[in-house]
């Protein structure tokens, strides 16, 4: 990328990417990538923090069922976001009389309903943890309950409050899916005016000038959050037990009533309208999707699609569990010198790469590096599940670090002393505590690689798309049988990736919002 976008003829040429940077609709797309994600950060916050505050802290009926529901929303594909919203403020649909479809606010709202289960997820579990005895002790000493929250509580939650608020940023400014659906081309984020200035305009420079930009502006953005971050708050020797309700907590349940409904009116919204055919209910978008839809809009059939996605998915997550647990060993054994740790802790980074950077730059990086000499892979089936790959590689190694990290080295010296091999010593060691946080990994990487929509749109052929692609067609082509197997293909992609991913939660192990 850095060569399309500061090298031309061999030459450095600078002054070609301040170009692009300069021209009208960049600066356009630089705001409204900026406002966006700041404005979805912001909801984020206001509707994941009380219901953070109410499943960590009070002790409603169903409580363990409440908060699956409210976290399922992240791990929905940003495709199927996208679709759900659409269906609600779309003509014809319970809120299209607003007039929002396509719009900034849609855009915020899709941002805001896919990462308020992040702030949940990081700022819950911190609170979770907080030592309830110096909150009771200010209290009996005749502080008010606000000068409880301010003098004791928020100091000790503001670090995971930064967290969740820098992971949402970042999340948001490079959201693709939801914002390519809910705003098209006239509100377009920097991550959106990549596709379409390297699918649509061909304009290769421009993309790859955009694409350095972004990876700046995220390090910067992730070094600054990491410079302002204070510690989270320990683990408690004395955790409280969830206590009843009070009057004094109606705000808050009141917003977590509000933020499960934001949550189930897309999600219901998407089902009935797949389930509604001319009007009448029917299965027959459902049954449409062994076809290719109205006027042929699609190659391959719908079911096809997804068996495409599936083993894709199943090559990337093999893929991703074999480098990210190689790496996971390597960055946590102990370091003999102080050159040795930077030069771990700088591989850690590096792979961690893919976190920050967008799917899209990854997916725009690959397409022009693998396109010759021994290199070029962009007709080889393999292509896809490499990037997928890297996609999900962050979310593997931050499951599996703080595991192996965890482990007494001493236990490891013990079997070697006592005439184990490396492998015996794995097997005795490490392997009893790494299982179930290799599955939850297995999860997490085959979910991510299932709905991954911004590398993939650059790299999957037509003859062999995945799931999210054909859903993405299916949307931009006339006809209600398109729409009504875009719905329906939504409906099945949600349903398998959040089947998986609460089987990941069953397991008890940290996502990447709680890392």
């Amino acid at each position: 990328m850095v060569g399309r976008g500061f090298v031309v003829d061999g030459t450095l040429d600078p002054v070609g990417v301040l170009e692009v940077l300069t021209r009208p609709r960049v600066g356009r797309v630089l705001a409204f990538t900026v406002l966006s994600a700041t404005a979805g950060t912001a909801l984020s916050l206001v509707l994941g923090l009380p219901a953070a505050y109410v499943l960590s802290r009070v002790a409603v009926p169903g409580r363990r069922v409440l908060r699956a529901l409210l976290l399922v929303p992240f791990v929905l594909p940003t495709i199927v976001v996208g679709v759900a919203f659409r269906q609600v403020l779309g003509e014809g649909g319970p809120l299209g009389f607003l007039g929002w479809e396509q719009s900034p606010v849609a855009v915020v709202l899709g941002l805001a309903f896919f990462n308020a289960a992040v702030v949940i997820r990081t700022v819950g579990a911190a609170w979770e943890s907080l030592d309830p005895r110096p909150g009771e002790a200010a209290a009996a000493l005749g502080a008010t309950p606000l000068q409880v929250w301010w003098t004791v509580t928020w100091p000790a939650l503001r670090g995971a409050v930064v967290s969740a608020a820098s992971v949402v940023f970042l999340f948001c400014a490079t959201s693709f899916g939801v914002v390519l659906t809910l705003g098209g081309v006239r509100w377009a984020t920097v991550e959106t005016e990549i596709y379409l200035l390297t699918t649509t305009l061909f304009d290769l420079r421009a993309a790859a000038a955009l694409s350095i930009l972004q990876l700046v502006v995220v390090v910067a953005l992730l070094a600054l959050a990491a410079r302002s971050r204070t510690p989270v708050a320990p683990v408690a020797r004395a955790r409280t037990t969830p206590r009843r309700p009070r009057v004094s907590d109606a705000p808050a349940l009141a917003m977590t009533a509000l933020l499960l409904l934001f949550v189930a009116v897309p999600l219901s919204g998407l089902v009935i309208g797949s389930l509604r055919v001319r009007g009448e209910w029917s299965l027959g978008n459902y049954r449409a999707l062994a076809g290719r839809g109205e006027q042929e809009a699609l190659l391959v059939p719908v079911t096809e699609a997804l068996t495409a996605s599936l083993r894709i998915a199943v090559d990337a997550t093999w893929m991703a569990l074999g480098l990210g647990l190689l790496l996971s060993v390597v960055v946590t054994r102990r370091s003999h010198s102080p050159l040795e740790r930077r030069l771990r802790g700088g591989l850690d980074a590096l792979f961690m790469l893919p976190l920050g950077v967008s799917a899209v730059t990854l997916g725009f990086g690959l397409l022009v590096t693998l396109d010759s000499g021994p290199l070029d892979l962009r007709d080889s089936p393999v292509l896809v599940p490499i990037a997928q790959a890297l996609v999900a590689l962050p979310l593997v190694v931050r499951t599996l670090v703080p595991v192996l990290g965890g482990v007494d080295d001493r236990q490891r010296q013990a079997a070697a002393s006592l005439g184990a091999g490396a492998t015996r010593t794995w097997w005795t060691v490490e392997a009893p505590v790494i299982w179930k946080p290799l599955l939850a990994a297995s999860g997490f990487a085959f979910a991510a690689s299932l709905g991954e929509f911004g590398a993939t749109s650059f790299l999957a052929r037509d003859e062999a798309p995945t799931l999210p692609i054909v859903i993405f067609r299916l949307l931009g082509q006339p006809g209600e049988m398109n729409y009504g197997m875009a719905l329906a293909a939504s409906v099945v992609l949600a349903v398998t990736t959040a089947t998986v991913m609460l089987a990941v939660e069953r397991l008890r192990v940290p996502s990447l919002g709680a890392v």
